[in-house]
């Protein structure tokens, strides 16, 4: 029997991640939707019954009190929702720091409505390229790329806001306040030795527990983990989507049997598509330097935050060739400065989209970038996202919930910096999905 309300709620660190959990939830026959904020109680109804539900967040971005606002709010409403599980999705990365992202602000703030006393953190996502081996993450450089130790990897280790100076993910998480963090390695999972291990654990004092993830075999091991700890007070969560994996991969209730039927019944748009890359990742980059369909507008990002006349010819560059049935690719430069450079970017860049959707009529909305598919999405009037249909892992194609008939229904790709194949944006045109 299905419960009356979500067992499993997920507050996203930004878009991309967010919608990649969505992914994993729905293709498991599970009905789940992602709200872009606290949802009202209207749009609560018009999501009707719902086994998973999500809320999109910007927090990877965010500095210690912004943050701890935000997650107040976001903690209250999955604890009075009464979900036994709260899923505190981080990037697979875990590129955070104590000023900016903390996944122990994150922890702290929410542990005041989700009390268990040892949080369970779950380290690397192998369908992505991510593994984690005695605490240490290891992420692979693009899909199917050489994998690199995460303090060694040739865009983690150089991040623009959030670089990587540490594999262990142990040390890595007590700079951000977590303290003792204990550690299951994956060779427990081999003979299911996980019970006893942490009944040795829970004697020393912990804050977190640190759960390797090496092989997809090792993810129902922890889901069974996870549900039977949720079993004796509300579980707070922390990890990429993998946490979600490993609690479908051991549900313990009934799933429904079709949990994608509204989505196969939905009409595809007809009409041009309009792609807006903010990453700064090499592996973007160098799609964006392969994209065929499309054609291409140079975004200066300096210009952008400072003069709005170049921002509104931007615009209408786009809706122009928009309007003639073209494809049109937005393309930010490199932001100057620091990191609060890169938020007024992301900022200007949101606003930049909000005006093209005003003008123009699309089939396919396609945003490249973390922090800026965050930013760009909450700008628009889209108040939720379902899952629709698998594109490449970690950037599955969604479709938007609005109030603006312009906007509902709209197929909408948020793809991370890493994500994706060389011929990623030529791969998301409709009919190719």
């Amino acid at each position: 029997m299905i419960p009356a309300g979500p067992r499993l709620g997920w507050y996203g660190d930004d878009f991309t991640g967010a919608t990649d959990t969505l992914a994993v939830l729905a293709q498991s026959g599970l009905r789940a939707l992602l709200f872009l904020d606290i949802p009202t109680d209207e749009h609560l109804a018009a999501a009707g019954p719902l086994d998973a539900l999500g809320v999109a967040g910007a927090t990877r971005a965010m500095a210690p009190e912004p943050m701890a606002e935000e997650l107040t709010r976001a903690g209250r409403f999955f604890a009075d929702l009464g979900v036994d599980i709260l899923h505190y999705k981080c990037c697979s990365t875990f590129d955070s720091a104590p000023h900016i992202g903390s996944i122990g602000q994150a922890v702290q703030t929410l542990r005041r409505r989700f009390r268990n006393a040892i949080v369970p953190i779950v380290g690397g996502q192998p369908n992505l390229g991510r593994y984690c081996l005695f605490g240490n993450l290891f992420a692979a450089a693009g899909i199917g790329g050489e994998v690199h130790r995460i303090d060694r990897h040739p865009t983690m280790s150089g991040h623009p806001v959030t670089p990587m100076g540490e594999g262990d993910l142990r040390k890595h998480l007590a700079q951000q306040g977590l303290g003792s963090i204990g550690l299951i390695d994956y060779r427990s999972y081999e003979g299911d030795d996980v019970d006893n291990v942490v009944s040795r654990l829970k004697t020393s004092g912990l804050n977190a527990l640190l759960m390797d993830v090496s092989r997809v075999s090792d993810l129902p091991v922890i889901g069974r983990f996870l549900w039977q700890s949720a079993a004796a007070t509300p579980l707070l969560a922390v990890g990429p989507s993998s946490v979600a994996q490993a609690l479908v991969a051991d549900w313990p209730h009934t799933r429904i049997d079709d949990a994608d039927s509204e989505a196969r019944a939905i009409d595809q748009r007809t009409g041009p598509v309009l792609a807006l890359v903010g990453s700064l990742s090499p592996v973007t980059r160098a799609q964006a330097d392969r994209a065929t369909h499309f054609d291409k507008i140079a975004v200066e990002a300096s210009q952008l935050v400072a003069d709005p006349a170049y921002a509104a010819s931007l615009a209408g560059e786009a809706c122009a060739l928009l309007a003639a049935g073209r494809n049109a690719m937005l393309i930010t430069d490199r932001p100057a400065g620091s990191p609060e450079g890169s938020a007024a970017t992301a900022f200007a860049t949101a606003a930049l989209l909000n005006s093209v959707l005003e003008h123009a009529s699309i089939s396919r909305l396609v945003v490249a970038g973390g922090d800026t598919s965050s930013m760009a999405i909450k700008a628009t009037r889209i108040w939720g996202l379902s899952y629709r249909a698998p594109m490449v892992p970690g950037a599955p194609l969604c479709r938007a919930h609005s109030d603006d008939p312009r906007l509902d229904g709209l197929d909408i790709v948020l793809k991370g910096g890493q994500m994706g194949p060389p011929t990623f944006f030529d791969d998301v045109m409709p009919g190719r999905s």
